[in-house]
C-alpha cells in the first residue's frame, strides 16, 4: 500500500518549504525556484528559513519503515506545494527501483565498526541515492510547466556519471557535465563519456575540479547565459540532494539496536554529505559526533581541527573525488556559526574570495566542537588501511571509504561508529591494486562499459570557450 505520511494532517505545523540565502535572507523562494536555481542570484546557497524539530516521539514513529517510505516522511515536508505525497511517493519508488538493495543502502559489520554501503545504486556511488531522484523531480517538473532545461556539472568522479545515469534520455533537458581532464579514473571517465543518449555531453576542462566548479559558478552568475539556457545545476550544493541524503543518517540510526551514542565518519571533499548528517541532528536524530574525514587536500580538516579554512595547492590523490580545496558546503555551516546572519555571511565568503581564507573564532569553533571531529589521512595511509581491513575482514574498501575507516581510528570515540562507505572498490581499480594486488571486477551488468567506445571533448579551462561549446550543442 501507498505510504501516507504520518504527519500529514499536521503538514502545515511542519512546513519547512520557504528558503532564503545565506547571503541575503529577507527574500523567500519556493522549494521549486532552489531546486531548479541550484544557487542563490547573490552567490549563496539556499537554506530552509526554519528547521523544524522532531520530537523524540515522532522520530520513534519512523523507526520501523522502510527506506522507500522514511525518504517519502522525510522529504515531503521540505518539498511545499512542489508535487504531491502520491507524486512524491511514486518517484521514491521509481527512483530506488533500480538499485541493486531492496533497501538502497547495506549495513556491514567491520570489528567495533559499522560500514553503510551507498553505492549499490547504477553507477556505483553513494551519489546516486539523491541524484536518481532529482533525475525524476526534474521530469515532474518539466513536464507540469512545459519547459526546456540545460543541466550543468563540474565532477571530481563520481557525480557526473550519476547525474547523466538520472537524466539520459530524458525529454526537454540536456546536461552538459565538466570532469578535470585526465584527473578522474579510468572506470569513472568510462561510466561517463559511454553513454549513447543524445542529451548527454561530456567535457574535459584542462585543469583541476576547481577549475571545474569555478566555471559552472560563473555560468550561474552569467545571468544573460544562464537564463538564455535556462541553467540548472545539480551539484552538491543543490538542496534536493542535502535532503535526499539526511534520509541514510535516520535509516542507519534506526538499524542500530543499542543505546551507546552514534557517530558518523564521512568522508567528504565539499562537505555536502556530512552537512546532510548535521541536518539529521538538526531536525532531532540523536547523532553524537560527525567525523569529516579528508585526504591530504585538508582544508575541511584545518578549519575543523584549528579553524584555519584556507585554501592550498590541489594535490592527486588516490581518492580523486576529494582532490578539492573549495569546500561549497561548508558556506552552509558559516551561516550557522555567524547566528544566522546574512551580511556577516556575505562578508565572509567575500573574505574568503578575496584573500583566500577564513580564520574562524575562538567562540565559533566551540560550535562546531559540539558536533564535529575531523583528521586526515594521507597517501600512505589509505593504501595501509586497504590492506589491513583486508588482511581482517576481507572486505575491500575503496580509497575514500578507507578515508571514512581511518579517520574514525585516529578521532578514537567510544559509541556506535558508523562509516560511510562512499563507492564500489571497483571504481579505483589502480589504488587497490597497489594495496593488495587485487583489481576488483564491476559489477557484471556494468563490465560492458570498459569495451564501448568513449565520447568527450576536450576544452581549455577558459569561460568563453566553455560557453560557446554549450550554446552550439544546444
Amino acid at each position: 500500500p501507498r505510504s501516507t505520511p504520518l504527519y500529514s494532517r499536521q503538514r502545515q505545523m511542519c512546513i519547512r518549504d520557504r528558503y532564503i540565502s545565506t547571503r541575503d535572507n529577507s527574500k523567500e523562494y519556493s522549494f521549486e525556484q532552489v531546486f531548479i536555481k541550484g544557487l542563490a542570484d547573490d552567490g549563496g546557497l539556499f537554506i530552509p528559513k526554519e528547521v523544524k524539530k522532531y520530537s523524540a516521539e515522532q522520530i520513534k514513529a519512523l523507526s520501523n519503515l522502510s527506506y522507500q517510505n522514511l525518504a517519502k516522511e522525510i522529504i515531503y515536508p521540505f518539498i511545499g506545494d512542489f508535487m504531491t505525497i502520491n507524486e512524491l511517493s511514486d518517484i521514491v519508488d521509481r527512483s530506488y527501483s533500480v538499485f541493486r538493495k531492496d533497501n538502497v543502502v547495506d549495513l556491514i559489520k567491520l570489528g567495533d565498526a559499522t560500514i553503510l554501503e551507498l553505492f549499490h545504486g547504477p553507477t556505483l556511488a553513494f551519489k546516486d541515492i539523491a541524484m536518481q531522484l532529482l533525475g525524476n523531480f526534474y521530469e515532474h517538473y518539466l513536464k507540469k510547466n512545459n519547459k526546456n532545461i540545460n543541466v550543468i556539472v563540474a565532477t571530481s568522479g563520481d557525480t557526473g556519471a550519476a547525474a547523466i545515469d538520472a537524466i539520459k534520455g530524458k525529454k526537454n533537458m540536456n546536461i552538459f557535465v565538466l570532469h578535470p581532464h585526465n584527473k578522474v579514473s579510468l572506470v569513472q571517465r568510462k561510466l561517463m563519456s559511454t553513454v549513447k543518449e543524445k542529451n548527454v555531453f561530456n567535457i574535459a576542462i584542462e585543469g583541476n575540479f576547481d577549475d571545474c566548479q569555478n566555471l559552472v559558478k560563473s555560468m550561474f552568475a552569467d545571468k544573460e547565459f544562464s537564463n538564455l539556457i535556462n541553467m540548472s545545476g545539480v551539484n552538491s550544493i543543490n538542496w534536493a540532494r542535502i535532503i535526499a541524503q539526511s534520509v541514510y543518517y535516520f535509516y542507519t540510526y534506526f538499524q542500530i539496536k543499542d543505546d551507546r551514542p552514534i557517530n558518523f565518519s564521512v568522508p567528504t571533499g565539499n562537505f555536502g554529505d556530512v552537512y546532510a548528517g548535521y541536518l539529521s541532528k538538526k531536525m532531532g536524530l540523536p547523532i553524537n559526533k560527525l567525523i569529516v574525514a579528508t585526504n591530504q587536500n585538508d582544508i575541511l580538516h584545518r578549519a575543523i581541527s584549528r579553524g584555519k579554512y584556507e585554501a592550498e595547492t590541489v594535490l592527486e590523490t588516490n581518492s580523486p573525488s576529494m582532490d578539492i580545496q573549495i569546500a561549497s558546503n561548508f558556506e552552509r555551516l558559516i551561516y550557522d556559526l555567524n547566528d544566522f546572519d546574512d551580511r556577516e555571511t556575505q562578508k565572509v565568503m567575500s573574505g574568503i574570495k578575496e584573500d583566500g581564507k577564513y580564520i574562524i573564532p575562538e567562540d565559533k569553533m566551540k560550535k562546531i566542537d559540539r558536533d564535529f571531529l575531523s583528521a586526515s589521512i594521507n597517501e600512505n595511509e589509505v593504501l595501509d588501511i586497504i590492506k589491513e581491513v583486508y588482511a581482517m575482514h576481507n572486505i575491500v574498501l575503496d580509497p575514500h571509504s578507507a578515508i571514512g575507516f581511518g579517520a574514525l581510528k585516529k578521532v578514537n570515540i567510544e559509541g556506535n561508529n558508523i562509516v560511510l562507505a562512499t563507492a564500489h572498490p571497483c571504481k579505483f581499480p589502480e589504488a587497490i591494486d597497489k594495496s593488495i594486488g587485487i583489481k576488483p571486477d564491476l559489477p557484471d551488468e556494468l563490465k560492458y562499459v570498459m569495451d564501448e567506445k568513449e565520447n568527450y571533448d576536450i576544452i581549455s579551462n577558459n569561460l568563453s570557450k566553455t560557453q560557446q561549446y554549450i550554446k552550439e550543442k544546444i
